[in-house]
């Protein structure tokens, strides 16, 4: 076990209590986050499975909406920080009889908890708890607005490969128009120096997207032999109301990562996806698990930026509590989100 004694304090130009997307993050503050991370999966790929820098702290995983990797991955950094772990249920607890998600989390707290790791379906749900509660907060996804973890990870894992992210072409293929994992690695990626593409069919690909300064592709073909990164997304059907494509098949026809495009790309091209993936979708077999893959290793490196999130987050307020808002608001009234 490693000590916490080694680690020293939290940089001093980190200044956030919670993390709940990286559109206000300047590239200073995110590269930090990049840093810790890297420091923390050293350690956890060469042997180490502990570092106690929150023990005696309590986290709860407070999800809204299923989830494998982002769940199972925050749970686990936070128990090799030495923290406690709370699983909540949404479908066995009171929100099924009426009780409000602030209400729900304000019980919680009560319970001498330290930070909430939260995910909903409704956009600004986790800024929503920040601004009601005294505990920490990180989003986890809020419906499709942003999913910080997801896209450090996602840098994280383009940084280790190339040892940069300024002057890459990213490109981030598929169901842009629901994907929360879109807009914080847009938000991320411009921050850090990196030209993005968005590519997929118009009814998922807006041209208004342009404004953010990216720039946007109805052919993946066209944009093959220009791009450093592509990072697959899943298409939501959970969040359309109408189908967007005549068909699965057609989709993958046209903007499907297979062995013909992979051929036609860069030399040293990289594939990453935020899972869950879609074997035979947005990517073949044999690419999700070819050489250019970074698919498990995007995992690997989730674990470190969370516990990397989560030790930023709680040790900063625990070096100068006085530095930090308290909890406002009430359970109740126009704020209420259920």
């Amino acid at each position: 076990m490693t000590t916490a004694q080694n680690w020293g304090d939290v940089p001093a130009e980190w200044k956030h209590r919670h993390l709940l997307g990286l559109e206000d993050l300047t590239a200073d503050e995110i590269t930090l986050l990049l840093n810790q991370a890297e420091r923390f999966r050293d350690v956890l790929t060469k042997g180490s499975r502990k570092i106690p820098l929150l023990a005696g702290k309590t986290c709860v995983n407070l999800f809204f909406e299923n989830s494998t990797r982002t769940r199972t991955s925050f749970g686990l950094a936070a128990r090799r920080l030495g923290a406690d772990v709370i699983e909540f249920s949404a479908s066995t607890s009171s929100l099924s009889k009426g009780e409000t998600i602030i209400d729900t989390a304000k019980n919680i707290e009560a319970m001498q908890i330290d930070a909430m790791i939260v995910r909903h379906s409704c956009p600004g749900a986790a800024k929503l708890l920040a601004q009601n509660i005294a505990s920490h907060v990180f989003n986890a996804g809020d419906g499709p607005h942003e999913h910080p973890t997801q896209a450090l990870l996602d840098i994280l894992t383009i940084r280790r490969r190339f040892g940069k992210i300024a002057g890459l072409t990213v490109a981030l293929v598929g169901d842009i128009a629901h994907s929360r994992t879109a807009r914080s690695n847009i938000w991320g990626l411009k921050k850090l120096g990196a030209n993005v593409i968005l590519c997929g069919p118009s009814t998922l690909v807006s041209k208004n997207w342009e404004k953010l300064g990216v720039e946007v592709s109805y052919s993946l073909d066209r944009i093959l032999g220009r791009v450093d990164v592509f990072n697959l997304l899943r298409i939501q059907f959970e969040r359309q109301v109408v189908r967007p494509f005549p068909s699965v098949r057609e989709y993958a026809h046209l903007y499907g990562m297979d062995a013909v495009r992979l051929a036609k790309a860069k030399s040293d091209v990289l594939i990453i996806a935020p899972g869950p993936i879609n074997r035979g979708v947005e990517i073949t077999p044999d690419v999700a698990d070819g050489p250019q893959s970074a698919i498990l290793d995007q995992v690997t490196n989730g674990v470190a930026v969370r516990m990397a999130a989560l030790w930023m987050g709680i040790a900063s307020r625990q070096r100068n509590d006085d530095a930090f808002p308290k909890s406002s608001g009430s359970g109740g009234g126009k704020n209420t989100v259920r």
